[in-house]
């Protein structure tokens, strides 16, 4: 675990091991809604797994600030980043969560009456995909250039053209 704190910092450290209850909370997330068509319990598993495992992450966050860590800049710690680092990641986080959300509601919806009516050539369906098509691209495009915002930040961060930037510790 030190090593692991020292390699990517207390922010990657959290970050990675927060896989260990996410996972199981999408897959319950997932098949939550299918379980009363097949009447499993399958996904009440995953949901048991994933809040024991949220439990456990926790308790490792709680050790995580008696890990020492060697200083020097890294990518992904918080405490360095920059205002224009953290701002542009929260831009990408809104953009891959919108992604992720349309790309959700396209895996549980029957797309089968969307395609008859826009193949009828009526106005709102066309319309209507054109819409859902354009927020597609919207936020592919959101997520590509606000990657490249933050690596820039990154790059100036790392050059020292931050002012008021913070140091690493």
């Amino acid at each position: 675990m030190n090593r692991w704190v020292d390699r990517f910092g207390r922010t990657g450290f959290a970050a990675i091991t927060s896989l260990i209850w996410f996972l199981p909370m999408a897959a319950w997330a997932g098949s939550a809604d299918l379980s009363p068509i097949d009447q499993t319990a399958y996904p009440w598993i995953a949901l048991g797994i994933g809040l024991v495992m949220l439990a456990v992450w926790i308790v490792l966050l709680t050790r995580l600030r008696r890990i020492p860590v060697t200083p020097r800049q890294r990518r992904f710690d918080y405490a360095q980043m920059s205002s224009a680092e953290k701002g542009w990641i929260l831009v990408l986080l809104v953009f891959v969560a919108g992604l992720i959300a349309w790309l959700n509601a396209a895996a549980t919806v029957d797309w089968a009456p969307l395609g008859t009516a826009v193949q009828s050539g009526k106005t709102a369906p066309l319309l209507f995909a054109a819409g859902l098509a354009v927020y597609v691209i919207v936020m592919v495009a959101g997520i590509l250039v606000s990657v490249r915002k933050v690596r820039n930040a990154f790059r100036r961060r790392l050059a020292g053209d931050v002012p008021g930037a913070p140091q690493p510790r």
